[in-house]
C-alpha cells in the first residue's frame, strides 16, 4: 500500500462529506460474487450487538465451546467469500490449527452467526447471508430484529425461520446446559426501557 503523493490534514467535516450523509466507514462483505456494503449502524444496533456478545461470551466461556467474537472480521468460510457477522462463535473444533486464534484465515467454520438487522442490511441479512450460512453448514444463524423485538432462528435445511419473541434457548453439541435468553428483557435493555 503506497503513501499519498501529497499529504494533507483532513477535517471531520470533509470526511463526513465523503461518506454517505454523515455515515461512518462502510463494512464490506462478498458473498457469491456480490459486494455487500453496509454503512455504520445506529446506536440501537450496537447496543444489541454488545449485549448479545456479552451473553454469548459468558456462556461460551462457561461451557468451554470456543470463542465468541464481534465484527469487524474477515471470515472466508468458503473460497472467494468474505463475511463479517455482527456476532459469531468460533468453536475450537473448527479452527484450522490448535494454537491461539491469530488470523481470520484460521477460522474454518462457525458454531453460530448472528446479524442484528438495520434498515440498510435487512434484505441481505435475511436472504443472501442466510442462504450462505445455511449452505456452509453453520448450525445456527440468528437474525435479530430489534424493531420487531424478535429473533429469527435459521438452521441448515430450514425453508422458513423459527421466529422467537419470548424465549431463546440455544444448546450446541457438547454444551452441558443451554443459554436461555428472556427476549422481552433483552429488547427492553436494547431500547433503554429497563432503567
Amino acid at each position: 500500500m503506497g503513501m499519498p503523493a501529497h499529504a494533507r490534514r483532513w477535517t471531520a467535516a470533509e470526511v463526513r462529506e465523503l461518506t454517505d450523509e454523515s455515515r461512518h466507514w462502510p463494512r464490506y462483505e462478498l458473498i457469491d460474487g456480490e459486494l455487500l456494503v453496509t454503512p455504520a449502524p445506529r446506536p440501537a444496533h450496537q447496543l444489541a450487538v454488545g449485549e448479545l456478545f456479552r451473553k454469548l461470551s459468558d456462556y461460551v466461556d462457561a461451557e468451554r465451546l470456543g470463542l465468541a467474537l464481534m465484527s469487524p472480521a474477515d471470515l472466508e468460510l468458503e473460497a472467494g467469500t468474505v463475511t463479517q457477522p455482527d456476532v459469531f462463535v468460533v468453536p475450537s473444533a473448527f479452527s484450522h490449527d490448535t494454537g491461539p486464534l491469530r488470523e481470520w484465515s484460521q477460522v474454518g467454520g462457525l458454531l453460530l452467526a448472528v446479524e442484528v438487522i438495520s434498515p440498510s442490511s435487512a434484505h441481505y441479512d435475511r436472504f443472501s447471508k442466510r442462504a450462505f450460512f445455511q449452505r456452509v453448514g453453520v448450525p445456527e444463524y440468528w437474525v435479530v430484529d430489534s424493531d420487531a423485538r424478535a429473533v429469527e432462528r435459521w438452521r441448515p435445511g430450514y425453508r422458513a425461520p423459527e421466529t422467537l419473541r419470548e424465549r431463546l434457548a440455544w444448546r450446541p453439541e457438547r454444551a452441558a446446559a443451554p443459554l436461555v435468553m428472556d427476549l422481552p428483557a433483552f429488547f427492553a435493555k436494547v431500547h433503554g426501557e429497563d432503567r
